[in-house]
């Protein structure tokens, strides 16, 4: 099995080294696949949540995104903070790839880009995240074997769906190309993110756990996604209540409801030159045949690739 090699003493860091595995070679009660059977309704649900929607359309206000980076930032320091706890337990130990995988130092970075130098007095911890955070420190603690449930429903997902999910942001947001606010989808220290994956699930697989505690597992996945989408949920209410925000050159959005003399780019920007909101023309082009089909296209790529936890 590849494996991690240390480097000579005083040498760089360590290299993770590792080469592709054959799907081919996995067993239906292998713990990966049981988890991805036995997740595939949580996906599911994830997936639809209207946060997660949204932010697949690109309609992410900045303010809701610097709200979701706070909460992952408690979320994955409370992972890894457990993670570092259970380095040497055997029922995790092989999980643990600190240099590849962990999160909190990248999303410090985030918080400090949108948030300044005294981040940490700006920002607290929601009462969805706390929920989050208390049952993982309490996985940790006490049952440390259903860590793996938290470690691969994070992490597998930052490796797939979460990539796509960065493009978008960096997008909407008009965010710098040198991917300031945007450092947690990042692994510079993943060289092949579909090898990687591979490699972590042989990890899981190779671990001793009996049925009971593979089922477990899967258990504990389930209320991680449920823990999640919690968190969606919440942020999507935070959404609801925001006011509407620049976008696309700075100017409002339009929602084409009421007097269009009442919509804000028309009122600042066109003044009485123009007799037309852009929202109007938006949704008249929208409304073409040929633009509905790329439109469609667009979207069923975006959806088949780019679900926050798409394994």
């Amino acid at each position: 099995m590849p494996s991690a090699l240390e480097s000579p003493e005083g040498g760089e860091e360590d290299i993770l080294h590792y080469e592709e595995m054959e799907d081919d070679a996995v067993s239906p009660m292998d713990l990966s696949e049981l988890l991805k059977e036995g997740t595939k309704e949580s996906h599911d649900r994830a997936e639809n949540t209207q946060f997660v929607k949204d932010f697949l359309k690109g309609r992410i206000k900045k303010e809701l995104f610097k709200l979701a980076t706070v909460a992952l930032y408690f979320t994955y320091s409370a992972l890894e903070e457990e993670m570092d706890r259970n380095k040497d337990n055997p029922l995790f130990a092989p999980l643990y790839f600190p240099v590849e995988l962990h999160r909190r130092e990248a999303l410090a970075k985030d918080l400090k880009y949108f948030y300044g130098e005294d981040w940490k007095e700006k920002i607290q911890c929601s009462e969805a995240t706390q929920q989050y955070v208390d049952r993982i420190h309490h996985v940790g603690q006490h049952e440390p074997e259903l860590l793996v449930a938290h470690a691969y429903t994070r992490y597998m997902g930052d490796l797939s769906g979460g990539q796509v999910l960065k493009k978008v942001a960096q997008r909407a947001l008009k965010l710098p190309s040198t991917e300031e606010g945007i450092q947690f989808y990042v692994f510079d220290n993943v060289s092949n993110a579909q090898q990687f994956k591979q490699l972590y699930r042989a990890r899981m697989n190779a671990l001793d756990l009996d049925k009971n505690t593979k089922e477990r597992i899967v258990e504990e996945a389930n209320k991680a996604f449920r823990f999640n989408m919690q968190v969606f949920d919440e942020l999507d209410k935070i959404g609801r209540s925001l006011g509407e925000e620049a976008q696309d050159g700075g100017f409002p959005v339009h929602d084409g409801k009421g007097d269009i003399r009442k919509c804000p780019y028309y009122a600042d920007k066109l003044g009485t030159a123009s007799p037309s909101c852009p929202f109007h023309a938006a949704v008249g082009l929208a409304r073409q045949p040929l633009v509905q089909l790329v439109l469609a296209a667009c979207m069923a790529v975006a959806a088949g690739a780019a679900a926050w936890y798409i394994l």
